[in-house]
């Protein structure tokens, strides 16, 4: 506890079996069997100088089969991921998942040997950060839970319900500037809804994808122009497809092809903007140091309601009438 919060010695426990590199075979099965345990999930045996620095590793399954009378070092596997201290514990949790790990020493600034991570303490990491990102990405904060205090959860939902309630007066001012569009037409009225509904939601799965490709940490900077790409073509594709159909439904039912077209357009351009917007927030969060779960889905919101609503009327102000 006297690490700080997210490194990996906060993953880390001491219960560490360590062997010693001029040691035999039979030498380290007979330090085992005087322990009388092995500590959890101990897939293999670190082995160590006389100074404690950590050389190496022996597979548990090897050490078993292996000639008594050979020595631990030829056997050792010099070339093992180790942690220290102070690395972050995102970076641990990747390492577990890319190379299958069962446990990993962990050493100070000298390489001397100071405990391992084991697979189930990175599990509880990964589960306690998915909570907090699910948390996040509504605008709740880590510290609630579904039994705080009722004054405490209020409390810590006033922010993003502020930042919420601010952007929806901006999208309401946005409809104010086309009210006189709206009364020649009340058919927009009806209409506009859905243009924001549809662009919010694809931008909500863009920004879910986004978040969990840096929690996982398979997102870099140097991958990020490719996404951006990738999603445009997405938001175009399906801006096409789901466009075509909404500009159907809205020509069938009030009888205007024209209207029918506008309505389509209005779609595929906030559909184009909603994936922008859904891969650009939470990667600018990330990169100002900021949780990115936290508070995308408010901005998205705001600016799929907003650039939606703005759309659909000037097209409509322009084309319509």
């Amino acid at each position: 506890m006297a690490y700080p919060p997210g490194s990996t010695a906060r993953l880390m426990t001491q219960d560490v079996l360590s062997l010693q590199a001029p040691q035999t075979v039979a030498e380290a099965i007979a330090v085992i069997r005087g322990l009388g345990r092995l500590p959890t999930h101990t897939d293999r045996l670190f082995v160590v100088d006389s100074r404690n620095v950590l050389v190496g590793a022996v597979p548990l399954g090897l050490l078993l089969v292996a000639d008594p009378g050979s020595p631990i070092a030829s056997l050792m596997e010099s070339d093992i991921r180790r942690f220290h201290l102070y690395d972050e514990a995102e970076e641990v949790a990747t390492a577990f998942e890319r190379y299958d790990l069962l446990s990993a020493p962990v050493v100070d600034d000298r390489g001397k040997l100071i405990g391992r991570v084991t697979a189930d303490s990175v599990m509880d990491f990964i589960r306690a950060s998915s909570e907090n990102e699910v948390l996040g990405l509504a605008g709740l904060r880590q510290a609630e839970d579904l039994f705080a205090p009722v004054l405490d959860s209020a409390r810590n939902r006033w922010p993003w319900l502020a930042v919420n309630l601010g952007t929806a007066f901006i999208a309401s001012r946005v409809i104010g500037v086309f009210e006189g569009t709206i009364q020649q037409l009340v058919a927009l009225a009806a209409l506009m809804p859905i243009v924001a509904s549809i662009g919010g939601n694809t931008g909500n799965q863009t920004v879910a994808l986004v978040v969990r490709g840096l929690a996982l940490g398979q997102l870099k900077a140097s991958s990020a122009g490719h996404l951006l790409r990738k999603e445009l073509t997405v938001g175009l594709l399906n801006g096409a497809l789901w466009g075509t159909l909404v500009g159907l439904f809205a020509m069938m039912v009030y009888r205007s092809v024209a209207l029918g077209l506008v309505m389509a357009t209005a779609v595929l351009l906030n559909l184009i903007i909603a994936a922008v917007v859904g891969v650009l927030v939470p990667m600018t969060l990330s990169k100002a140091g900021r949780d990115p779960a936290q508070g995308s889905s408010v901005v998205l919101t705001f600016v799929t309601d907003g650039m939606g609503f703005f759309l659909f009327l000037a097209l409509a102000e322009g084309f319509l009438l």
